[in-house]
């Protein structure tokens, strides 16, 4: 999210006119196939943030409420199951809080969790944690291990909070650039920072993951977490298979979104250009910047019609409406619209605006265990994305 993003009013309000990078907007022929509306699962949620569930979970959804707490939901009725983890000891409000959980990809062997969170003093942590050996629906607060802490003392914005699991059983963490307007500290393009970057980590250790391949810097005088770097506030990213789809929150004028597809090794060393743009626009400076070397965003839409702050999502790959697999939806938390496109060969294609699933202050979208979408609201609902 952006400067006091979470104070902004939400405008609740859809144009049918895309505002995007491109010069036209290609109607997605899955959108004459298959309508999507939203259902609600549960409604009286304090400031929801994410949802996820263990891989092949068909039964529990697994919400992150802000202030500190995860609770369990019935997938299939929205039934409130019990708190799973009540977590002490963070500063919450604004852009901070509890804002990311990863389970494990063993989960069902080892009972293995990750959450990201700014702790008492404002840094952006993210620790492992352990399910109850005797109830599965009760995590053990006993159990914590911190993985990583990076200080975020001057600002309380961008902390990033994105955690997930990549194809190589490394978890991946995105860290918002520090905060305030512009990166003043240049953060995101210092290699020896962890601020402005997607790190690479071994859950086991909280070191550099050495899985597969080894992080780009390891060897050359960087942080040995960083896996990538140019970023502003990475509030939410995913991985589809092997290729990586990065939300990149912008400053005053784009939200963009990055993607990169070299199989396993998908964004190793690259620089996705803040603060020396703002999507494929120049920031600083402001003109004839140096775009060499640069990773461009492959899909912008411009500050127009309400728009603020893009939410990224995922690549929709479920059951429920098999006409879509392969779409990519995002959302935006001002404008409350949600969109989507497909690739092709590096190409944005198929771009549409789906009516039907606006919805306030979209904080993030969640995939349940057996890869359908969801909608969090700040507001206290769950969305589910379901076919009209």
């Amino acid at each position: 999210m952006r400067l006091s993003i979470w104070m902004i009013q939400c405008l609740y309000l859809v144009s049918l006119l895309a505002a995007c990078g491109s010069d036209s907007t290609t109607r997605n022929p899955a959108a004459t196939l298959t309508s999507l509306k939203l259902q609600t699962v549960k409604s009286d949620l304090t400031a929801p943030v994410f949802l996820t569930a263990p891989s092949r979970d068909a039964d529990r959804l697994f919400v992150l409420e802000q202030g500190g707490r995860i609770k369990i939901l019935d997938r299939t009725t929205g039934a409130e199951l019990g708190t799973f983890l009540t977590l002490t000891g963070i500063t919450s409000g604004g852009e901070r809080g509890l804002l990311g959980l990863a389970f494990d990809p063993e989960y069902n062997s080892n009972g293995r969790f990750y959450i990201s969170y700014t702790d008492a003093n404002g840094a952006i942590t993210i620790a492992r944690f352990l399910v109850s050996p005797t109830n599965p629906n009760v995590a053990d607060p006993a159990s914590q291990t911190l993985l990583v802490s990076i200080p975020h003392p001057t600002f309380t914005n961008h902390n990033g909070g994105m955690i997930a699991f990549g194809s190589d059983g490394c978890l991946y963490a995105g860290i918002g650039d520090g905060g305030g307007a512009g990166d003043p500290n240049n953060h995101a393009q210092n290699l020896t920072s962890r601020l402005g970057k997607l790190l690479r980590i071994d859950p086991a250790t909280g070191t550099a993951c050495t899985k597969g391949t080894l992080n780009p810097f390891v060897l050359s005088g960087g942080h040995p977490l960083v896996w990538s770097y140019g970023l502003r506030n990475p509030w939410r990213f995913s991985f589809d298979g092997e290729d990586l789809y990065i939300g990149d929150v912008g400053q005053n004028a784009r939200e963009e979104i990055n993607v990169a597809t070299a199989g396993p090794s998908a964004g190793r060393g690259l620089n996705y250009g803040w603060r020396l743009m703002e999507g494929s626009a120049c920031f600083n400076p402001a003109t004839t910047c140096n775009t060499g070397g640069l990773t461009l965003p492959v899909f912008e839409y411009t500050h127009e019609n309400g728009t603020c702050s893009i939410t990224g999502g995922y690549v929709y790959r479920g059951q429920a409406a098999p006409a879509i697999h392969g779409t990519y939806f995002y959302a935006d938390f001002c404008a409350g619209f949600v969109r989507s496109f497909r690739l092709n060969n590096g190409s944005v294609i198929e771009q549409t605006e789906w009516p039907l699933l606006t919805a306030p202050s979209i904080s993030s979208f969640g995939q349940d265990g057996l890869g359908e979408l969801y909608l969090t609201s700040l507001s206290g609902t769950v969305f589910r994305i379901v076919p009209n």
